[in-house]
C-alpha cells in the first residue's frame, strides 16, 4: 500500500487528493482515459468511461499502461473488478474490423465468431449487412460505413476502420516554414493523424491547431474542404494558409452566406452547410463538388447535429477534427468518435504552457450580491429567468470597472451572453461591442484595431468564443455564459492563451451572483479548468476597490 493521491473505487470513480505532492503527475496521466466529474477544492472525482478508454486506446495507450497509472498512484489496491473491466473494455476496441476484400467490397470481420454473430444479429445492424461469404465476415452495404460504426459503438463493440480512403484529386501543398517551424507537439499530432487517416486532435486554443490542419493538408496532398464555425473564422483560416503554405489566393475559396466559391481548397461554414431551402439542405452538393481528399472539421466539439448525418456519408474521405475539448454539451461525443474518428493526439494545456508555447493563466471567481429587490424577484422566477436575473446582476458592472482599473495597459475582453447586458456594459464602459448582428466587415475591423493596440477594450458576445485570433488579449472578464457549458469555458479561457509580446500573465475572471443558480452553473464550468490543471481563486467583489 502506497501513500498515493488516488483512491480507485469499485463504481469506476477515482478520487484525486488535490493537495498531494504527486497530484499533478497523477492528474496528467489519469486525464488520458478518465473524465473529470466534480472538482471542489480538495478532492476531485473522475469516472472511467468506456468512451474514454476507447479514445485512449485509439491514441496508442494500452490497458496495461492505464492500469499501471491507477496502481502506481493509488493509495489502496485497485479493486479487481475495475482492473478486469478496464482490460476487457479496452480489448473490445478493434475486435471488429471494417476493411475491404479483394473485390473492393466493404467487409465487417472478426476473429471472434461469437462477437461477430452477436452484433450481426442486432436489429439495427442486420439491415446494413448484405452478405455472409465466410464465417469470419459479413458484407456491409456500400453506403452504410458510417452508420454501422455508430451502431456498433452503441452496442459496445467499436470497430476499427481499416477500409482505407479515396485519394481525392491531387493538390501539391507544402508548408512555407520561412521564419517559423513546426513545434514538436504539432508534428506529433500530424504524424498520429497521417498514420490513421482520420481522427481528432485535441490542443489548447492558441497552440496552433490551424497549423496542424495545414500540415495535415500538406501530408495528404489533395483537394481539401475545411468546415469552420463562422465567416470570420473562414477568413482567418484563409489568411493563415496563405501565410504558412505555398497555396496562392487562387487556390482558396470561401463558401459562406456572403460568397460561394468552390476551389481546390474550399473553406465553408457549418451554417451554410446546414442551411435549408424548402425543407432540403440547399448546399449539400458542396460535399461532392470536388473529389475531396481531406475534410477538416474545425472546432469539432461544436459540430451541428445535421453535419453528423452528412458526415456518415463521407467515410471514404480522410477526416481530421480539431478542438480544444472533446466535451459536447449534447452528449454526442460517441458520434465524433464514430464518424470523425477517435482521438489520435491530445496534449495537456499545462504541459504546453510549461514548454512556453501558450501563456500562463490565473483564474478567478468574483462573487457579487443581488440587491434585495432582485432577490425577491429571483425567488419567484422560473429557472431560466432566475439565471438571467443572476447573470445580469447590476453589481457586475461596477465589478467590471474595478477589474479593468487593475489592469492598465492590458487588452481586455468583456464577454457575456445577454445582448441587453452587453449594450449596458458597452455604454457604461464607453467600449465598442461585437455581437452576432455586427456585420462581418465591422467585426474584422474591430478585431484588427484590438490586435494592433488602437483599442484596448472590447465587449463581446459568444461570437468571440470561436476561432478568433486576438493574441495580445491578456484579460477576460466573463459576466455571463451558456449556463454550465464546459466547452464555452474552454473557448473563453483559450482567447487569452496565445503567447504575448507584452509577456503579461493571462487573467481570467468570472463574475458570479452569490447564492444563486449562477454559482451552481459556475461549478460545472470550472470542471474544465480543473481538468486542465488550472486552479481558481475565489474573491469578493467588495474587496476589488480596496
Amino acid at each position: 500500500m502506497s501513500d498515493g493521491p488516488l483512491i480507485v473505487q469499485s463504481d469506476h470513480t477515482v478520487l484525486l487528493e488535490v493537495a498531494h505532492a504527486d497530484a499533478e503527475s497523477a492528474r496528467h496521466e489519469l486525464a488520458i482515459f478518465a473524465e473529470l466529474e466534480r472538482a471542489p477544492e480538495h478532492i476531485h472525482t473522475y469516472r472511467i468511461t468506456r468512451l474514454g478508454l476507447w479514445n485512449a486506446r485509439a491514441a496508442g495507450h494500452t490497458a496495461e499502461e492505464m492500469l499501471g497509472t491507477l496502481e502506481r498512484f493509488s493509495r489502496f489496491p485497485v479493486p479487481s473488478s475495475v482492473a478486469v473491466d478496464l482490460r476487457e473494455t479496452v480489448n473490445r476496441y478493434g475486435r471488429l474490423v471494417i476493411e475491404r476484400d479483394a473485390e473492393g467490397a466493404l467487409i465487417l470481420r472478426s476473429d471472434d465468431d461469437a462477437v461477430l454473430a452477436q452484433v450481426a444479429g442486432g436489429k439495427r445492424i442486420q439491415p446494413l449487412l448484405i452478405g455472409h461469404p465466410a464465417p469470419d465476415r459479413y458484407v456491409i452495404d456500400a453506403w452504410a460505413r458510417g452508420q454501422i460504426k455508430q451502431e456498433l459503438l452503441k452496442l459496445g463493440w467499436p470497430a476499427e476502420d481499416l477500409a482505407g480512403y479515396t485519394p481525392g484529386t491531387p493538390l501539391e501543398i507544402n508548408l512555407d516554414e520561412n521564419g517559423w517551424s513546426m513545434r514538436p507537439y504539432q508534428s506529433a499530432a500530424v504524424a498520429a493523424f497521417a498514420q490513421e487517416g482520420s481522427g481528432v486532435v485535441v490542443l489548447p486554443c492558441g497552440a496552433g491547431k490551424t497549423i496542424v490542419g495545414a500540415a495535415a493538408m500538406a501530408a495528404t496532398g489533395a483537394t481539401t474542404l475545411i468546415l469552420v464555425t463562422n465567416t470570420v473564422s473562414a477568413r482567418q483560416w484563409r489568411d493563415e494558409l496563405l501565410k504558412r503554405t505555398t497555396l496562392s489566393p487562387d487556390d482558396i475559396g470561401e463558401y459562406s452566406g456572403q460568397v460561394k466559391e468552390v476551389k481546390p481548397v474550399t473553406i465553408a461554414t457549418y451554417q451554410i452547410l446546414t442551411a435549408k431551402r424548402k425543407g432540403q439542405y440547399a448546399h449539400l452538393a458542396l460535399l461532392d463538388a470536388l473529389d475531396w481528399g481531406l475534410i477538416v472539421y474545425d472546432e469539432v466539439h461544436l459540430l451541428p447535429a445535421p453535419v453528423f448525418k452528412l458526415t456518415a456519408d463521407l467515410q471514404a474521405r480522410r477526416r481530421i477534427g480539431l478542438t480544444a475539448t472533446l466535451v459536447r454539451e449534447d452528449g454526442r461525443e460517441g458520434d465524433v468518435f464514430s464518424l470523425i474518428g477517435p482521438k489520435r493526439f491530445d496534449a495537456p494545456w499545462k504541459q504546453i504552457e510549461a514548454q512556453g508555447f501558450i501563456s500562463p493563466a490565473a483564474c478567478y471567481e468574483v462573487r457579487v450580491d443581488l440587491p434585495p429587490s432582485t432577490r425577491l424577484e429571483y425567488a419567484a422566477a422560473s429557472d431560466d429567468e432566475r439565471y438571467r436575473l443572476a447573470a445580469s446582476a447590476p453589481a457586475k458592472i461596477r465589478a467590471v470597472r474595478e477589474l479593468i482599473a487593475q489592469h492598465p495597459d492590458e487588452r481586455i475582453l468583456v464577454i457575456g451572453q445577454y445582448l441587453d447586458q452587453l449594450d449596458e456594459l458597452s455604454e457604461a464602459l464607453n467600449a465598442p461591442q461585437i455581437t452576432g448582428s455586427t456585420p462581418v466587415d465591422e467585426r474584422e475591423e474591430l478585431y484588427r484595431q484590438f490586435r494592433e493596440g488602437e483599442i484596448s477594450l472590447l465587449v463581446v458576445s459568444k461570437v468571440a468564443n470561436f476561432s478568433v485570433d486576438l493574441p495580445e488579449a491578456s484579460v477576460a472578464i466573463q459576466v455571463s455564459g451558456s449556463f454550465g457549458s464546459r466547452q464555452e469555458e474552454a473557448q473563453r479561457l483559450g482567447r487569452l492563451l496565445r503567447p504575448k509580446q507584452s509577456n503579461h500573465t493571462a487573467s481570467f475572471y468570472t463574475l458570479i451572483a452569490r447564492d444563486t443558480i449562477d454559482q451552481d452553473y459556475a461549478q460545472n464550468r470550472q470542471r474544465f479548468l480543473a481538468e486542465q490543471g488550472y486552479s481558481y481563486t475565489i474573491m469578493d467583489a467588495t474587496d476589488l476597490a480596496a
